[in-house]
């Protein structure tokens, strides 16, 4: 399980534009929880991700993880159980690498360096057929650079790459928005088999309501950093789209 509790994140602290995001915010996540997140511009969506993350310092409050405070704990270390995919391919991979070097990147994540070969060539094979599973004829590009790969391809990969080793939370932070429709569909497939293959706790940020609405098992509404919407389990499977439409349409005019 992990708690955010009183959590305070204030941006330009002391200056004329002194902003309060979070205010002595609070929210559970129970593990196995699958969260999708919605709310306006400005509403906390990332933010929430980075104080998940350990990747933004706050004013106030506390992350606990498993009973143990982990608020001091830097980033890198949260990142041993924690999985992340940005909106953006290109925070997720290494374009300059093939696809073969950026597979063996994340398969060292967690391990110490030194001079031994960054590629095991006893995991080629495990690489292929993760890739295959995809259906994108990766498997057979293992020597392509990532960065002359569609953004589709590439977020896939990324995808992958998240999980290829041990984690326990998968963080998406609107890993489809700069997708066409039709690849979207395909990474949000991917992305829900590989959350219940793997388990895992996942938060997943998103501006597709239909998204928020068909995945997941619990869905949260944020405006000014506070939550407005937290339904989970049978209430969400039966939250009708046009309510929750009408909602976050009316606060983001606000």
């Amino acid at each position: 399980m992990l708690e955010l509790r009183d959590i305070t994140k204030v941006y330009g602290l002391g200056t004329a534009n002194e902003n309060y995001l979070f205010n002595r915010f609070n929210l559970t996540i129970q593990e196995g929880d699958f969260i999708s997140v919605v709310g306006s511009n400005g509403s906390g969506k990332t933010s929430l991700l980075n104080v998940i993350c350990g990747s933004i310092d706050m004013e106030g409050g506390q992350v606990i993880l498993a009973g143990k405070d982990i608020t001091k704990q830097a980033d890198f270390r949260r990142y041993e159980k924690i999985g992340r995919v940005y909106q953006d391919p290109s925070m997720g991979t290494c374009p300059q690498m093939t696809i073969l070097e950026n597979m063996s990147l994340a398969d060292n994540k967690n391990k110490p360096y030194n001079l031994r070969s960054g590629t095991d060539k006893k995991r080629i094979e495990v690489y292929r057929d993760r890739l295959r599973e995809l259906n994108l004829g990766l498997e057979d590009k293992l020597d392509v650079k990532v960065g002359s790969l569609s953004g589709g391809q590439r977020q896939a990969i990324a995808l992958l790459m998240s999980v290829l080793t041990p984690v326990e939370f998968l963080i998406l932070d609107e890993h489809t928005a700069s997708l066409d429709p039709a690849t979207a569909e395909l990474i949000m497939q991917l992305t829900e088999k590989i959350v219940i293959e793997h388990r895992l706790t996942t938060v997943m940020v998103t501006h597709n309501l239909r998204y928020a609405l068909e995945y997941g098992n619990r869905l949260l509404m944020l405006h000014q950093g506070a939550s407005v919407i937290d339904i989970a389990g049978e209430e969400k499977e039966n939250a009708v789209s046009e309510d929750i439409m009408r909602l976050f349409n009316r606060i983001s005019l606000e």
